[in-house]
């Protein structure tokens, strides 16, 4: 956590493995407004067309401008046409799972739209930082 506290501003959510101090630092989701845009956080959240339950249920009544979650490990940003979203798993930025390299998304919202986007590479998963 502290050094991604280095990209702020930082907003986050839990995860499946994280451990106790991570939980009590972070919450399972995150729904804020940002300039504009209506963003949802979440860690197991699924893809445009293959939500999990408890997601599907949440935006059938209220979609997001912007949903992030994770989960895959897998790096993805794509629109959900269908709930007229932007759709982006950072892929993973920890030291465990099975990616290769550690990465995180970084952004600018402005007026309501996602602008500037990022990969940053962490560095190969199971070596530190540079």
């Amino acid at each position: 956590i502290d050094q991604l506290e280095a990209f702020r501003p930082l907003r986050g959510v839990y995860g499946n493995i994280d451990d106790a101090k991570i939980r009590r630092h972070l919450p399972l989701d995150q729904r804020f407004d940002c300039e504009g845009l209506d963003v949802w956080i979440t860690h197991i959240g699924g893809y445009p067309g293959r939500y999990s339950q408890r997601v599907r249920q949440l935006m059938a009544a209220d979609p997001p401008g912007l949903f992030i979650c994770g989960h895959s490990h897998i790096l993805k940003v794509m629109p959900d046409h269908k709930l007229g979203l932007l759709h982006i798993n950072p892929g993973a930025c920890g030291q465990h799972g099975f990616h290769k390299v550690r990465t995180v998304v970084r952004f600018e919202v402005a007026e309501g739209r996602v602008g500037k986007l990022e990969v940053i590479e962490l560095g190969l998963r199971g070596r530190p930082s540079s």
